[in-house]
């Protein structure tokens, strides 16, 4: 398989998936939730965002999944430095128990 830009993703112009996957620390359920909700609608409000879906496990609380869809990497980077993200990054430490997972995908055909 090759590992041009469009498989890895690094296109410029190429939509992007970026599901990421959180869990709150103990204690903490409750304040990634209200924060995962607060990060829907300035999120959906910038410019190139498709789509923005936080999931929450219903079978094990504080777990998280987000899907966002973005309608290319200059979008999804712009939303990377974004005051409300980087707020939400800023109390991940204290909020989360470890860094979020995360995975970049691009549509196969």
């Amino acid at each position: 398989m090759s590992t041009d830009s469009t498989t890895t993703g690094t296109d410029t112009t190429t939509a992007i998936t970026l599901i990421a996957r959180l869990k709150a620390a103990p204690g903490k359920e409750q304040a990634v939730r209200e924060q995962a909700l607060a990060l829907v609608a300035p999120t959906l409000a910038e410019p190139g965002c498709l789509s923005y879906r936080p999931y929450e496990d219903p079978l094990e609380p504080g777990s998280w999944i987000v899907v966002e869809e973005w309608t290319d990497r200059g979008a999804f980077e712009a939303h990377l430095r974004s005051p409300h993200l980087a707020a939400a990054m800023a109390a991940g430490p204290e909020l989360l128990s470890g860094p979020p997972e995360e995975t970049v995908l691009v549509r196969a055909v």
